[in-house]
This record gives structure tokens, sequence and C-alpha cells, in this order.
């Protein structure tokens, strides 16, 4: 009884831990970027919905759905764990990353449509603004008739 109270303090710590990964992965993005403030709420629910289904999903597979207070002590160590000793360099490292990858994408976005913008404006911006002319012009025939 003692060993599998044991093992289900162990899991639930890691269930812990877990959560308190989501959590920065949350963070992670809020850091990296900017949403309004409808976004951030409705990731705060997502947030909270993935929690209660992995803690629920939890009790009922390695517990059969009974509720001791150690688990829960189990999950806050956990997250607390991770989040004193882990956490500050994963997030770091992770905004690091997408912050570079972002960068990147927009240089190479920038050299893709530079061009594109050059033909536009060579080609395309003319015609579209003879076209409006000629609209323009029928329009007032139009309505001299």
């Amino acid at each position: 009884m003692v060993t599998s109270q044991a093992n289900l303090f162990f899991i639930f710590t890691i269930i812990g831990v877990a959560i308190a990964v989501i959590f920065d992965i949350f963070r992670i993005m809020r850091k990296s970027f900017k949403t309004s403030d409808i976004v951030t709420y409705i990731e705060d629910i997502l947030f909270w919905l993935i929690t209660g289904f992995i803690i629920l999903y939890a009790i009922f597979k390695f517990n059969n759905g009974e509720i001791r207070f150690f688990m829960f002590v189990g999950m806050i160590l956990g997250a607390t764990f991770y989040m004193l000793l882990i956490s500050r360099y994963i997030v770091k490292f992770s905004v690091k990353i997408i912050l570079t990858i972002k960068k990147i994408v927009n240089t190479i976005l920038q050299i893709i449509i530079k061009p594109l913008k050059f033909i536009y404006k060579i080609t395309l911006k003319p015609i579209r603004q003879k076209i409006e002319k000629s609209m323009k012009n029928f329009k007032i025939k139009r309505e001299n008739m």
C-alpha cells in the first residue's frame, strides 16, 4: 500500500512538472508574439481546460477516481520544482530561438516582397491607373447621355 502511494505521489509530481511546462509554453508564446486581450483570455481558458483534463484523467487512470491530498501536494511540488530550477532557462532560451526565427522569416519575406513591389510599381500600377481613368471617363460619358 505504501509503495503504491509512493508511486502515485511520484506520478502526480511528474504531472505537476507537465502542467508547469504547459504553463511555460503559454508564457513563451506571450513573450514571443503580441496578442490582444481577447486572445490572452482564450489562452488562459485553454490552459485551464487542458490542465483540468490532465488532472482528471490522471486521477481516474492512476487512482480509480479517488482523490488524495498527497496527489495535490505532489503536483504542487513538481510544478514548484520545475518553476524554481528549470523554467527561467527554458523560457529565455525558447523566446530567443523564436525571436531569431521571426527575424529570419521577416528578412526572407522582405527579400521576396521587395522585387514584387518593384514589379507592381512598374507594370500593374500604371495599368490599374489607366483602367480607373477609363472607368471615370465611361461614367462621365454615361451621365451625359
